[in-house]
């Protein structure tokens, strides 16, 4: 589902910064060597990323589904001199590629990867966070939203991916579509939960925003 004309989306990526040249390397071996390219963040949206965490300043990240790495690295951009981001994914066939690039970004030592299941590990962080960035199996987003929201200090930003789901959101649910039901309890979740205030932007496939209170 395209929610924008192609021309258009064309002059708005032709009207944000180019993304560095470190990127758009990953970018290209992502697309050539790794299944599902798609789930790259890509320029536009790697962008708002980048200009999320300049703005938020972070000393502590926690991204919840590395994927190849190019979302870490666009977040990283606005990192503290002494912060650190966590990164999870369950892929550990991926770990040597991103560990590839995060090496070669120059942020190499601020970036902590982790190889397993959200869900167990999140709970072993001993950290708070200024940002995270849900991005992995939208079966869970409710779940790790429940566990991060204790972690994240006040003020803190939590980005989450995929909240549009193709335009899924706004069709019948089949009964066997756990991903789309699952994410509409969570958007119905962090529009009216007490502890956050939301805004659901139409970038890429959504993307929302929480602050929190």
């Amino acid at each position: 589902m395209e929610f924008i004309s192609e021309e258009l989306e064309d002059y708005v990526e032709h009207h944000t910064q180019e993304e560095p040249e470190l990127l758009k390397q990953l970018n290209r071996e992502t697309w050539t060597k790794v299944m599902q390219p798609r789930m790259l963040s890509g320029h536009y949206q790697g962008r708002v990323l980048s200009m999320i965490s300049k703005m938020v300043n972070p000393k502590t990240i926690l991204e919840i589904g590395t994927y190849t790495g190019y979302s870490a690295l666009c977040m990283i951009e606005g990192i503290q001199q002494d912060g650190v981001l966590h990164t999870i994914d369950h892929n550990e066939e991926l770990f040597s590629l991103q560990r590839k690039y995060f090496d070669l970004s120059g942020y190499g030592k601020q970036i902590v990867q982790h190889v397993g299941k959200a869900l167990e590990i999140i709970p072993t962080i001993d950290q708070t966070f200024d940002l995270v960035f849900i991005d992995a199996d939208k079966e869970n987003y409710s779940n790790y939203f429940e566990l991060i929201l204790p972690k994240m200090k006040r003020g803190g930003i939590i980005l989450s991916d995929n909240v549009l789901w193709s335009g899924k959101v706004l069709r019948k649910i089949k009964k066997d579509d756990i991903d789309t039901a699952a994410l509409v309890a969570y958007n119905k979740l962090i529009n009216k939960h007490p502890k956050v205030e939301s805004v659901l932007l139409p970038i890429r496939d959504g993307l929302t925003i929480s602050r929190v209170k």
